[in-house]
């Protein structure tokens, strides 16, 4: 039985709800845990929101995240019956920052959430993308797989690679399956050992491993796998006794055939749950483009880049955006020729999702921190035939990397605007380089439907990165800031 069905269900029912996410609230006072700091502060935020759309409030009550909390604990009110968009964000913020720290009490919480939303919102794509992600977590793939599948219903815009995560969670339960299966053939012996509790199973196959009885030991440890896999138990419980196992063979086993045929099938399963199928290793065949490369490709030619501005969307600049010789648009940008052009030459984007990346672009330059994460989303994400050069490692994180400026000098993170600033800016190639709608959130988000709902997040200095613009501005209107 997986944790989900094994837990009493909180009903969905968003005052019981918000009650225990402000009981949770005082439960992390003092935390030195950066991830349930975190949490905490999204349960503030929530606990504020919560305030403002309480009806029997007195008119003299005590303010702040405190008092909200000894309210929230009395149930002195309730919430309208129908959950406000706002609260709805507010909840999904403490739904996924619990997710992230990922102890039960804070999984515990994320479920009731999810309830929560799905209950009140039965078409909530972030609900049910939330509910996906708590469900992988918690070991019930096949449940993720559902959920998953009831996004993708309700969206047109794959932008966070959901797809691709069901076929790899389908191939990687394929894989395991025929991997169990093989293991059963060369160990006949398990079935006789497949019948009683797992974990007492196990636990002789440790002792006979320990006593040096390898002979005895498998049949005990392989029978313990298939139990678990005909109990359905969570994947991660399997996963973690599979590895275990592979662990204590691989020292004493001397067939090497056999081994190797073990290892290929796990392999599989392993690349499949960490990235998903590739059906196209070489992306249709892209050209991998450097620093160097990249500089020759936009020497001598005027450039616009064109920020995902309310401001944009207004503007009725297309026809002269389209006159650039470059256009450079960003991660989840939205088109609407008369205003924004409609041409894109350059895409710029942050690794993390994948709005726009099957729009066809010249040239799509991929930013991200960590390289690990950064080669993940390339292989899982990129479109083959989308773009005809892609920006390689040497182009992966401009600020950072290209002009040496550590968070010492730089406390944020840069945004994918100001790394293509930056590297616009550093190559000094363009005769004319402006910028169209950069009032850096001003006039709100203008982006593809699907990315709407994103926060603007307060990980970027957006201060400092208009302060570094404006330095090097020559010339400024409502709407265009020239720096060449």
């Amino acid at each position: 039985m997986t944790r989900v069905q094994n837990r009493r269900a909180p009903g969905g029912e968003l005052d019981t709800c918000l009650r225990a996410c402000a009981v949770h609230s005082g439960k992390l006072v003092g935390s030195l845990d950066r991830r349930r700091a975190e949490l905490a502060e999204e349960l503030r935020k929530l606990l504020v929101v919560w305030g403002t759309h309480r009806t029997e409030e007195p008119a003299a009550a005590p303010s702040g995240a405190t008092a909200l909390l000894k309210r929230a604990v009395r149930g002195s009110a309730a919430p309208a019956p129908a959950i406000p968009g706002d609260l709805l964000d507010a909840l999904l913020a403490v739904a996924n920052k619990a997710l992230q720290c990922g102890y039960d009490d804070e999984l515990d919480l994320a479920l009731n959430i999810s309830d929560t939303v799905l209950a009140q919102r039965k078409n909530s794509r972030a609900g049910w993308r939330l509910r996906a992600r708590l469900l992988e977590a918690l070991g019930d793939e096949a449940g993720a797989v559902e959920a998953y599948e009831k996004y993708v219903a309700l969206t047109d815009t794959d932008g966070f690679g959901v797809r691709s995560r069901i076929a790899g969670l389908r191939g990687a339960a394929d894989k395991e399956r025929e991997l169990l299966a093989l293991l059963a053939r060369q160990c006949p012996r398990a079935r006789d050992h497949a019948r009683g509790p797992a974990t007492d199973v196990w636990a002789e196959g440790l002792a006979a491993h320990d006593a040096g009885d390898w002979a005895a030991a498998e049949p005990r440890l392989v029978g313990a796998l298939l139990t678990l896999a005909e109990e359905q138990a969570p994947a991660t419980d399997l996963r973690e006794l599979l590895d275990q196992y592979l662990d204590l063979r691989i020292p004493v086993d001397d067939d090497l055939p056999a081994l190797t045929e073990v290892l290929a099938l796990y392999a599989e399963q392993r690349r499949n749950r960490m990235r998903g199928p590739v059906a196209d290793p070489t992306v249709g065949g892209v050209r991998w483009i450097s620093l160097g490369e990249f500089r020759n490709r936009i020497a001598g030619k005027s450039v616009c880049l064109i920020a995902n501005s309310g401001r944009v969307g207004t503007s009725s600049l297309g026809a002269e955006i389209d006159a650039y010789d470059l256009v450079v648009r960003f991660n989840s940008y939205r088109i609407d020729p008369r205003h924004t052009g409609s041409r894109t030459d350059i895409h710029a984007t942050i690794h993390k999702h994948a709005f726009n990346w099957d729009q066809k672009v010249d040239t799509r330059l991929v930013f991200g921190g960590v390289s690990g994460d950064w080669k993940w989303s390339l292989r899982n994400r990129l479109v083959p035939g989308a773009q005809d050069c892609l920006g390689d490692e040497s182009l992966r994180w401009p600020v950072r990397n290209i002009g040496r400026l550590g968070s010492d000098v730089w406390s944020g993170i840069p945004t994918t605007g100001f790394n293509m600033l930056f590297l616009l800016d550093f190559l000094d190639v363009s005769p004319k380089l402006d910028l169209i709608g950069f009032d850096f959130y001003e006039s709100g988000a203008y982006r593809v439907p699907e990315a709407m709902k994103l926060a603007i997040t307060s990980v970027h200095e957006y201060t400092s990165e208009k302060e570094w613009v404006m330095q090097r501005a020559q010339h400024v209107t409502d709407t265009r800031i020239s720096l060449r």
